[in-house]
């Protein structure tokens, strides 16, 4: 039987990698000197699909995980978020990937991966819940599932059915660099799907990366534009966002807070704004009125700070009361 969330409004589907990071239960030590690790979900469209439901949004998850104890946790984890599980499958051959994140005291990350493979690389066309996803109106999705096969055509598959049925192509490339064989592929990858997408997410970092362009300005983030974008959004970290659509473009101001850990505040953002666009009768609206849209990167900038102050993605991410009384600075 189909599962139900409960939640109304028009479906979300993310598509991806889900993993347990190891967060260090020291801040600013290398990784062979931290003490000691959190055990903490995460894997970015994991994040954004329980971003979205934390919201009230109705989303569902499709990727594949180990058929080990974490594997397990972490589909408990989407059930108890309220996340559609239909799409989730286990692999009895491969384990659930692993990272261990270092935290500078900055806040900032540095990763390392144990996945050779893990099973979402395994994914493969034929296990896709197609029927999930051409319920979505919102398809998201990042770049690391196109690393390897079989998972870079299960991928490619799951982007072209959402498209047929109709869905906003949500995409954010997710830059990890020590996952990919080289800088170059990894570039040349992230750009192989570029042109499909409807709304793209990047950060300062991978502006920086995919252009060349050390300083983030409107004439980097222009230069990634194509015909068929509706929305690019680049976030900045402490220094809030900027936004461009193809009649107007400007920048929304942060929320100041200290960071303790920056792991999922980009999906915490692109989640929250994804759940408030999904039920609007037309994306084109929000698109063609900046105050709304300027009022709904604010909400998307409040969800990432608020992301920021605690350890570990999932945990962090927080609900709409959250946000309303953070945003109005009760």
């Amino acid at each position: 039987m189909a599962q139900d969330n409960g939640c109304s409004g028009g479906l979300i589907v993310s598509f991806g990698e889900m993993l347990i990071d190891f967060v260090p239960t020291v801040s600013g030590v290398a990784l062979a000197e931290a003490p000691g690790f959190l055990k903490a979900p995460g894997g970015a469209p994991a994040n954004v699909a329980i971003a979205v439901a934390r919201l009230g949004g109705k989303s569902a998850f499709v990727g594949k995980l180990g058929d080990d104890e974490f594997g397990r946790m972490l589909a408990s984890i989407l059930k108890e978020n309220d996340v559609i599980t239909d799409g989730v499958l286990f692999d009895k051959g491969a384990r659930t990937a692993l990272a261990f994140v270092t935290l500078r005291s900055d806040g900032e990350r540095e990763f390392m991966f144990y996945r050779n493979p893990s099973a979402d690389m395994l994914l493969t066309e034929a296990d896709l819940n197609l029927q999930l996803i051409r319920k979505a109106k919102i398809f998201h999705y990042g770049s690391i599932s196109l690393i390897t096969e079989p998972c870079r055509s299960a991928h490619l598959r799951a982007m072209e059915v959402a498209k047929e049925a109709g869905a906003l192509l949500s995409y954010d490339p997710n830059l990890r660099l020590p996952l990919w064989p080289s800088a170059d592929q990894a570039k040349e990858q992230i750009m192989s799907i570029w042109e499909k997408a409807d709304v793209i997410k990047v950060s300062d970092n991978e502006l920086e990366f995919l252009t060349g362009c050390e300083v983030v300005n409107d004439e980097a983030a222009l230069s990634l534009w194509h015909p068929g974008l509706k929305l690019l959004l680049v976030t900045l970290g402490e220094k809030g966002c900027n936004y461009y659509t193809k009649d107007f473009h400007g920048w929304v101001e942060p929320f100041v807070v200290k960071a303790v850990d920056t792991t999922g505040a980009g999906d915490a953002f692109i989640g929250s704004l994804l759940s408030k666009i999904v039920n609007d009768e037309s994306v084109q609206s929000i698109l063609e009125d900046e105050a709304r849209l300027r009022e709904l990167l604010k909400f998307a900038n409040g969800c990432g700070a608020i992301t920021t102050t605690k350890k570990g993605a999932i945990p962090a991410l927080p609900n709409e009361i959250e946000v309303l009384k953070f945003i109005q600075g009760e």
